[in-house]
């Protein structure tokens, strides 16, 4: 009876010990992957920091490069553990969100116009009424005289302008319709802001890798994609008159110079406009990019991982931002964000 009794013990004891080393790696599991969602824009530079952290960490990060939009509504929905997007969220967005949603800058950078416009192989300079008129489709061939005023002495051809946009909802875009509607009031009142517009002109293409296919295929096409992107397809892209009047190229130094003038009202909230930034080098189309997450995690280990990640990011990871041409944040900027991140609870 006494070794019946031991017997049973035993069995007990080992599957107490099966279900706490199970739950251990279930928690371990959970741990060490995350799921997120969202801006294109920064892809380039969040595929470099997800390899990375991997590696380093062994939390393996799943990322949706879909747009903004579509990584909003994913973290809406609960079907990832974070948001990006190039579009902070309005205050009525965020009241439509189911819970409170902290927002972490990681990076700022530039949204060119970029071109494919045989003859001009660089260093097209073109103006903000300019921009939004050939957006706007009032603007129809290359060699306008309002853009060959802008460009004494090229050889502007005589070529029809294609236009090309996101057809998905993308922060990108609402950096840019941001930009053209601070320099052009008839796009204002026609067009506006927003991640999805009604586009007076031209053809769609999904993300910023889209956009650049159709520059890159299209003689006579113009549009607007990240730095990055139109470095990676090899695409010619503009130079900007900014506030002061001068013709800026897009660049670290020069997103970095728009980035700088935002620190005072970024004291008061983080989610901050810099396009056409005021200050003589500041490049006017520059945008920080944001990762959403909810304030109250459901989960302590996906609310650990998720901050951890964060810090690392907005402090280590920074050193990978200026060889994929992103501009890292300013130091008050990361102690911006380190005090949001603390603010997540789990």
């Amino acid at each position: 009876m006494l070794n019946r009794h031991l017997k049973w013990e035993r069995i007990l004891g080992a599957g107490l010990v099966g279900a706490v080393l199970l739950a251990t790696a279930s928690l371990s599991w959970a741990a060490s992957s995350l799921t997120g969602a969202g801006a294109t824009f920064p892809y380039p530079l969040y595929s470099k920091w997800f390899d990375v952290y991997q590696r380093e960490h062994k939390v393996a990060i799943s990322y949706q490069s879909i747009g903004s939009g579509g990584g909003i509504q994913q973290l809406k929905a609960g079907t990832v553990d974070f948001g990006a997007s190039d579009a902070p969220l309005s205050d009525q967005e965020m009241r439509e969100m189911p819970a409170p949603v902290v927002h972490v800058p990681m990076i700022a950078g530039a949204v060119v116009i970029a071109y494919n416009l045989p003859g001009v192989q660089k260093g097209l300079r073109l103006s903000g009424d300019v921009v939004a008129d050939i957006f706007l489709g009032n603007i129809k061939r290359w060699n306008d005289t309002r853009i060959a005023s802008l460009n004494p002495g090229a050889k502007l051809p005589n070529l029809a302008v294609a236009v090309a946009h996101r057809s998905d909802g993308s922060g990108t875009s609402y950096i840019f319709t941001s930009y053209l509607s601070a320099v052009s009031p008839t796009w204002k009142t026609r067009v506006g802001i927003g991640k999805s517009v009604n586009w007076p002109a031209g053809i769609g293409g999904k993300g910023n890798d889209g956009v650049a296919g159709v520059v890159k295929q299209t003689p006579g096409a113009v549009g607007y994609v990240e730095l990055a992107y139109a470095t990676q397809n090899k695409l010619a892209y503009a130079h900007l008159r900014n506030r002061a009047g001068r013709f800026v190229e897009p660049s670290i130094a020069s997103t970095t110079a728009a980035a700088a003038g935002s620190m005072k009202a970024m004291q008061k909230d983080v989610r901050v406009s810099i396009v056409d930034a005021p200050g003589k080098d500041s490049y006017p189309i520059a945008g920080f990019t944001y990762i959403l997450v909810y304030q109250r995690q459901q989960k302590a280990d996906k609310g650990r991982a998720v901050t951890e990640f964060l810090r690392w990011a907005v402090r280590d990871g920074q050193k990978y931002a200026a060889p994929l041409l992103y501009a890292p944040l300013p130091k008050q900027v990361v102690s911006m964000d380190e005090s949001k991140i603390k603010s997540v609870v789990f």
